[in-house]
């Protein structure tokens, strides 16, 4: 079977990019497989970020890919098509999270499903962060999908209210391996320049208004001398919101930060000297986190959005609080500390996922979707 794979790629960074890496590498083992990238995925002015791409001292997995579709020159949505339909793929595979993308995506996957099969693996139909546009938008690309993929089953209802005869299935987020070992955790603690003997609670990733670090500083803030709370990650915007509850917490001097993109390499040292992730979301459908997490034997807590309860919850890997607020978070992480019983519970359970959750797996699932298309 010929496999185009329309997505970001190398030289972007972070999670989609490498989801997709590791995807058209399982595909390949068993069908041709090409990669078409975007040239530009948003004008940096719509990016508060750093940076979208690879900088020299990341860790990339780099893959050939033909770049050449730019999400604001519609231009170069005919090429990108022109190329693909000429390349005479059976399947087309786009991912899709955000309505940004739909005018672009939409414009070839529109026009491509009159020559060959196109499977959508989306992210979210509903985004973290919703304007009055994503609706009608998501609709326009959603035409354009023989069927689609979704990462849990939240999506896949999300996906029925805009598209009720969508061909779908879920299929959860598989793991990534590429961290590396988890390290001796005293060793992790040494490099991080975090203070010994403490329970280590994790906040990792991108910082962004959904994401609830605010909820997670005040449940932290009633928490004694024996927590020690770490956030990494790089603030997506400002981080001034933050900055000022925590310079109002009585244990403010435990909270040790890393503002910063965290390179594959650097990952395993906060997972590794963490006994908890915590996962506050305001929204979410999944979340990659979870997928790391898994990957370093880290139980989580999470709120009951989305479908963080179905894909943790349900499956014993960690705790769902009752409502997303600070008193909430701050009795689940009481709870599982003075509950040696529960924390083993969630490891073992962690394991068994572990063997589920594999890249072959996913691959195969999304090869018998393909088929019954």
């Amino acid at each position: 079977m010929r496999v185009a794979v329309l997505s970001c790629f190398y030289p972007y960074r972070g999670g989609i990019s490498q989801f997709n890496t590791y995807l058209c590498e399982e595909l390949g083992k068993s069908h041709i497989v090409k990669a078409f990238n975007f040239t530009r995925q948003y004008p940096e002015f719509l990016f508060p970020g750093k940076t979208q791409y690879v900088t020299a001292d990341d860790e990339a997995f780099p893959i050939e890919s033909e770049r050449m579709l730019d999400t604001i020159n519609p231009f170069s949505y005919i090429k990108t098509y022109k190329a693909i339909r000429e390349w005479k793929p059976d399947v087309l595979i786009v991912r899709y999270w955000m309505s940004w993308f739909a005018p672009s995506l939409g414009y070839i996957t529109r026009r491509m499903k009159k020559h060959c099969k196109v499977v959508s693996i989306l992210d979210n139909v509903i985004p973290h962060e919703q304007h009055f546009f994503d609706a009608p938008l998501t609709k326009y690309f959603l035409t354009g999908s023989t069927g689609c993929v979704t990462l849990c089953d939240t999506v896949g209802k999300d996906l029925l209210k805009l598209k009720p005869d969508a061909k779908h299935v879920s299929i959860q987020h598989p793991l990534y391996s590429h961290f590396g070992e988890k390290l001796d955790r005293e060793v992790a603690e040494k490099k991080l320049g975090l203070e010994p003997n403490k329970k280590n609670i994790l906040f990792f990733g991108l910082i962004r208004t959904y994401k609830g670090l605010d909820i997670l500083l005040e449940a932290f803030g009633k928490l004694d001398e024996s927590y020690q709370l770490i956030i990494a990650g790089e603030p997506y915007g400002s981080f001034d919101k933050y900055q000022q509850i925590i310079d109002k917490l009585p244990n403010k001097e435990r909270v040790r930060m890393c503002l910063k993109y965290i390179k594959d390499s650097e990952v395993k040292d906060y997972f590794s000297a963490s006994d908890l992730a915590v996962l506050p979301y305001r929204s979410a459908t999944q979340s990659g986190i979870s997928s790391v997490s898994y990957h370093f034997d880290t139980p989580m807590i999470v709120t009951n959005v989305g479908g963080l309860k179905e894909t943790i919850g349900d499956r014993g890997t960690g705790i769902v609080a009752s409502e997303c607020t600070p008193e909430a978070i701050h009795t689940e992480i009481l709870r599982y500390f003075n509950s040696p019983d529960l924390q083993e519970t969630c490891k073992k359970n962690i394991c068994l996922e572990k063997d589920r959750l594999s890249w072959h797996s996913f691959a195969e699932r999304i090869e018998e979707f393909i088929k019954s298309l």
